[in-house]
């Protein structure tokens, strides 16, 4: 790893204040995957679009930081963690700016692609700085800050949707990632080192193959619950994914330096990280989505209650973090992910069991649960999941990271989607609020089903962390 000249006292500053850079990259990335669930029903009407036909923007974002996620790394240790990490950042801003001036469903699509390609390298390069710049001693703790940033985002991008798309227009849940996004190359010009690696050449055949798997496993999980689609077209899909998989496993074999390095895999705890993150996330993912969406079209609330709601899980969130470190070390890490992705589970079960008469102050409570225990969650996955990694596998690790998390997230909207599209079909043929409730016992289940990932850990894994 090398600094470029002159970057002496960029690394002492990086010290005290780079966690802020990244924290502020976490925070927009997350604050606009979530901004946009409460205002999807006033962008639609704007549009002349039902709620339904856009649920493609969600997807298409979230399928465009999978895709692109993979240069973020080699791009990074190539130009330098700075420059990139400017770039991407300015890329973000654009897009969100198009997003504002979107007129129909396809203009906007092509916006929040822009916006997903800047996004797909703000993250992790970011943090790859961090994992470049602290020791393993320390990652827990700093992990444990920027994680506050990015949750506080996730949870609080519903209530400000809300209240923008109520009280001004839903235009602004675009513009305000503008003075942000200023904010965060002004910090990253003045504080973050240009960290470089040596790379080899791109692979660019890697990634046109494990890109276009996942492509095609994502329009499966989108189309399938289409009635319209017919099901040789979702078994092609399936076949080609499979297919594209293949490729790109006999390349990898055949490659130095493949962009996706499958060997990384053998490290034991970024293996159960990814797994147990993906397992964890198709339960919880789809939350965001769901909850403000049955809050609206199944108990009539209005975008801003529905936004407000999720509010005290954001301050549970930032009021938990404080004692992350010291829950950890306690309890151990595969201790508390056992138990944590179980509570996550029950609070989903009862989330489908609430109605329109329950009382305001049962939701605070639940979002109270709900935010302590997916911030508990989010901290000990992330951190062990990099525990292992060192200088020459941080890149390699923590792109592959990213790309679980974004993935996960594609595929719990997608899941959740498809659960509700099933229960209310023909199949099941059930009503609104029925369809609601087993949607969410089927999350909860996916969550549960997690923790026997995460029961492969040791009692002394991750302890270099703490």
């Amino acid at each position: 790893m090398m600094l470029d000249n002159k970057e002496e006292k960029k690394e002492q500053n990086a010290v005290h204040l780079l966690p802020w850079v990244t924290a502020i990259a976490m925070f927009i990335q997350s604050l606009d995957g979530t901004i946009l669930n409460t205002s999807l029903p006033s962008i639609a009407g704007d549009m002349g679009y039902s709620p339904t036909e856009m649920h493609s923007v969600i997807v298409t974002y979230t399928l465009t930081l999978a895709m692109f996620i993979p240069l973020s790394g080699w791009l990074a240790d190539k130009f330098g963690t700075r420059t990139m990490f400017m770039i991407a950042v300015l890329l973000f801003i654009m897009g969100s700016l198009f997003c504002a001036l979107s007129t129909d469903l396809k203009s906007f699509n092509l916006a929040r692609v822009l916006q997903a390609v800047g996004a797909s390298m703000m993250v992790p390069v970011a943090r790859l700085a961090i994992l470049y710049q602290y020791p393993k001693s320390e990652l827990l703790k700093t992990m444990n800050f920027i994680t506050v940033f990015g949750l506080l985002g996730m949870v609080a991008g519903p209530s400000l949707g809300g209240f923008l798309s109520d009280n001004l227009s839903w235009h602004w849940i675009f513009l305000v990632n503008i003075p942000i996004g200023l904010i965060g190359i002004s910090m990253a010009y003045k504080i973050m080192p240009n960290f470089k690696h040596a790379v080899g050449r791109f692979d660019f055949r890697g990634l046109m193959y494990f890109s276009l798997a996942l492509i095609s496993i994502t329009l499966v999980l989108e189309l399938i619950g289409d009635e319209r689609t017919h099901m040789i077209v979702i078994l092609s899909l399936l076949f080609l994914s499979g297919l594209l998989s293949l490729f790109y496993y006999i390349h990898y074999k055949r490659t130095e330096k493949p962009i996706i390095d499958l060997h990384l895999l053998n490290i034991r705890t970024l293996k159960i990280g990814l797994v147990g993150s993906l397992i964890t996330r198709l339960g919880i993912g789809g939350l965001p989505l769901l909850l403000p969406l049955m809050l609206q079209t199944s108990f009539g609330y209005s975008a801003s209650v529905s936004g407000l709601l999720l509010l005290p899980s954001a301050l549970s969130n930032v009021a938990v973090k404080p004692f992350m470190v010291s829950i950890i070390k306690f309890f151990g890490y595969r201790t508390v992910l056992i138990s944590n992705t179980i509570l996550l589970g029950v609070i989903l079960i009862i989330l489908g069991f609430v109605t329109k008469e329950t009382p305001i102050g049962y939701y605070i409570l639940l979002m109270i649960f709900y935010g302590t225990f997916t911030s508990i969650q989010m901290s000990a996955m992330n951190t062990i999941t990099l525990s292992d990694l060192d200088q020459d596998t941080a890149s390699g690790g923590n792109t592959m990271l990213v790309i679980m998390q974004q993935l996960s997230v594609s595929f719990g909207v997608s899941v959740s989607s498809l659960a509700l599209s099933l229960f209310q079909s023909g199949i099941f043929d059930l009503n609104t609020d029925k369809a609601f409730k087993y949607t969410f016992i089927t999350l909860a289940v996916f969550t549960i089903l997690s923790s026997y990932t995460f029961s492969k850990l040791s009692k002394t894994d991750g302890e270099g962390y703490m």
